[in-house]
């Protein structure tokens, strides 16, 4: 080696010094990536199947759900549910009932049993013949969504996903830090893979390259999926409900909670359907305040989120139910006059009634199309067929009306096929991410060591990524648990003693 390219190689830049920060980046980018890997593979791979749960499951069970159709009446949803309540043991009970129009589907009523399980009855909407049931909690739909959401360990595997989600925010912010051209390469040279490479710097680029495309997609997915999870989620809805983002209490209006039966009512305390005399005054706003309190409390503890539903709207799911009052000598409405009173209101297809099971039970109707400005939830009364509440997506408020749609962009629902093939591809390529990560850092890692990579020599005070994690961490306690931990653990064990950096690996943006 000569002594001039020796001088030279002595005083050239290194991206440490180029870039202070790289390595802390590369660090950080690196711990979350370890733990998120295997849950970005099981969220893609169940994701997925999940968007395309339409398509999947008449498949699945072609000879439940799906029938031929003939050229004869259906017959109605009463007689349906007599044939299904006929298949079932006498100590079950009907709870569930989704009414469909499509001409080749079956009726579906979910029964719950005397142990608590759930069955699905399926019927013949024509001929009333019973195709067959179906255990609710080990469909395969369900079970690759409480894999999606908790790993179908409960409670700790819902908190384990949420903490993956959370440093996934990590990963992808730290991931397009360390993307960013640096030096003479462009912008475009940095989007485009070079398959000319071979060995670990193609996946080293197609991994960059790669992450940077789903960057976007990444945190969409995080984001609309984050309030539905059990911990920061819950909290999040209780926190834009109490802010009135949410679906505030009494946005509905009108009819009042509770209503009585014919023969107990009287003008003091319900209204008949469609008197809106005996409703609080709408001009007395303290009146109403207080009526509304009353009925409030009167009501069960039930909420929208404890009814047996596949599933709920973000913005009702905190809501209690209200309860008829028990009627005299006066017998329920049939389901069959419910469904009309609900095409008559203009849902006729593709919601799923929750069936009053006590005597101060409710009819409770659940409409959750693809298009979330179509999201609807009411409430009958199952002896007059008042409706106690109608709640519609112009009731909720701004924050529920953005996770309303990001829940219907997250499943795939909201503009079709195009849909489902955006999510797949973003699924896909983040699962992708996560193998190409695996393999870069299997053929870098010494052997009998972590390899994480080696920490600045003097740290640069990068405030404002220390600043972002700090909020990252008050918005998500939970998440703000583990990076103090990571960080105890990264100085008290891991220590130094980290892979040692490669000055030329780093100047060309070598992770």
């Amino acid at each position: 080696m000569s002594a001039t390219t020796a001088a030279q190689r002595s005083v050239a830049p290194t991206a440490s010094t180029l870039n202070p920060g790289y390595r802390t980046l590369w660090r950080w980018h690196f711990y979350a990536g370890l733990f998120v890997m295997p849950f970005l593979v099981v969220l893609a791979i169940t994701g997925t199947l999940y968007c395309f749960q339409p398509q999947i499951e008449p498949l699945l069970y072609p000879q439940l759900l799906v029938v031929k159709p003939v050229a004869m009446p259906r017959l109605t949803e009463d007689a349906l549910l007599v044939k299904a309540r006929a298949a079932m043991p006498p100590t079950s009970t009907a709870v569930t009932a989704t009414i469909a129009s499509a001409p080749d589907r079956s009726s579906e009523f979910v029964f719950r049993l005397a142990d608590g399980d759930k069955q699905s009855v399926y019927v013949n909407p024509y001929s009333g013949e019973v195709l067959g049931t179906l255990s609710v909690e080990h469909r395969f739909m369900q079970v690759d969504r409480m894999l999606h959401r908790k790993l179908l360990l409960g409670k700790p595997g819902e908190l384990l996903m949420e903490l993956a989600a959370c440093w996934t925010l990590v990963m992808i912010a730290t991931g397009v830090a360390l993307w960013w051209p640096r030096r003479s390469q462009t912008v475009r040279a940095a989007l485009v893979p070079r398959f000319k490479l071979q060995g670990r710097p193609l996946w080293k680029n197609l991994h960059s390259v790669m992450g940077i495309w789903l960057a976007l997609g990444a945190l969409a997915f995080v984001l609309s999926g984050l309030p539905w999870t059990g911990s920061w989620g819950k909290q999040f809805k209780a926190l834009a409900t109490a802010a009135n983002l949410g679906a505030p209490p009494g946005s509905w209006g009108g009819l009042p909670l509770r209503s009585i039966s014919p023969g107990t009512r009287n003008v003091a305390t319900a209204a008949a359907p469609g008197d809106q005399a005996a409703a609080p005054d709408a001009a007395d706003p303290h009146s109403a305040h207080h009526a509304h309190s009353a009925d409030m409390d009167s009501m069960p503890g039930m909420v929208m989120d404890d009814l047996p539903l596949p599933l709920t709207p973000w913005a009702v799911g905190n809501l209690r139910v209200p309860a008829s009052t028990e009627a005299d000598a006066v017998s329920a409405l049939p389901l069959g006059n419910i469904v009309e009173r609900i095409a008559a209101l203009g849902v006729t297809d593709g919601y799923s009634i929750v069936l009053p099971t006590s005597a101060t039970g409710v009819y409770t109707v659940s409409y959750f199309p693809d298009d979330p400005r179509q999201e609807r939830t009411l409430y009958l009364d199952q002896y007059s067929g008042a409706i106690l509440k109608d709640i519609r997506y112009g009731d909720y408020g701004a924050v529920s009306k953005a996770v309303s749609y990001g829940t219907s962009l997250h499943m795939g629902r909201y503009f079709g096929l195009a849909n489902q093939l955006l999510c797949a591809a973003i699924s896909l390529g983040l699962a992708a991410m996560a193998v190409t990560g695996c393999v870069m850092w299997w053929k870098r890692r010494p052997q009998s060591a972590l390899g994480a990579p080696s920490r600045e020599r003097a740290a640069p005070p990068m405030r404002s990524w220390k600043i972002g994690l700090v909020l990252l961490g008050v918005v998500f306690p939970l998440m703000g648990v583990t990076l103090v931990a990571v960080w105890i653990v990264d100085r008290a064990i891991v220590g130094r003693g980290s892979r040692p950096a490669n000055p030329s690996a780093l100047e060309h943006g070598e992770h």
